[in-house]
């Protein structure tokens, strides 16, 4: 049998990718096609299904499925939505790994080999490289998870929120500069405090505009 719904939230065509492929997933839904022009979705059922059941396969995605006809339920108030918060923890938690590597990673490789590098520099090239690498573990994700040939993946990557990731480096920095004058020193508990309280605020930073981005646009930071 074919039941055609109506979805809201869909802001591209990644989305509708994202809610067809969330629906195939759903007990007793054999196909989903998305008509993303006209925000709806064809379905095609080997037994009915409740369209409970059918927004439990888009949970922790901000659509909402509903009947032709009939309006989307109410949502929760633009910053109170708990399943939002949880997506944008999740993605802005991706963002911070792969800032991290670039990033500290510079530091030691510079502090390493070119010691007496201004400490500017430094941190220049440590943002550089958190930017570079959290880009490329993003367009790794979507490739693996999202199927994306590179090139879009590489290009969704990068356009995702950029503002996030650089919000997120000079967050890092600064805290880590602040703290330790931006010296790896491993042998001072110092520094793995500083390393600590940097991390939390390179993810902090970013979090409310991820969320926003998330709520509003439906486009994710990772």
């Amino acid at each position: 049998m074919t039941h055609t719904y109506k979805v809201s939230g869909m802001t591209c065509m990644g989305c509708a990718n994202t809610v067809e492929k969330a629906l195939k997933n759903v007990s007793g839904v054999t196909d989903a096609k998305v008509d993303f022009a006209h925000a709806e979705v064809q379905l095609q059922l080997a037994a009915p299904v409740g369209l409970n059941q059918l927004q439990a396969g888009l949970s922790g995605h901000a659509y909402q499925i509903f009947e032709n006809g009939s309006a989307a339920v109410n949502p929760p108030g633009f910053w109170a939505d708990k399943k939002i918060w949880g997506r944008a923890g999740f993605n802005t938690l991706n963002c911070l790994i792969g800032c991290s590597i670039g990033d500290f990673g510079m530091i030691i490789f510079l502090q390493a080999f070119y010691p007496n590098i201004g400490m500017m520099t430094q941190m220049v090239l440590a943002t550089i490289a958190g930017l570079c690498t959290s880009i490329l573990l993003e367009t790794i994700l979507l490739r693996v998870r999202e199927k994306f040939n590179w090139a879009l993946a590489l290009q969704t990557a990068f356009s995702m929120s950029f503002i996030s990731m650089v919000a997120m480096e000079l967050a890092m920095n600064t805290s880590d500069f602040m703290m330790t004058g931006g010296k790896a020193a491993f042998g001072n508990p110092m520094y793995w405090i500083a390393l600590a309280v940097s991390l939390v605020v390179g993810f902090l930073a970013p979090l409310p505009y991820n969320y926003y981005k998330l709520k509003k646009y439906n486009k994710a930071c990772h």
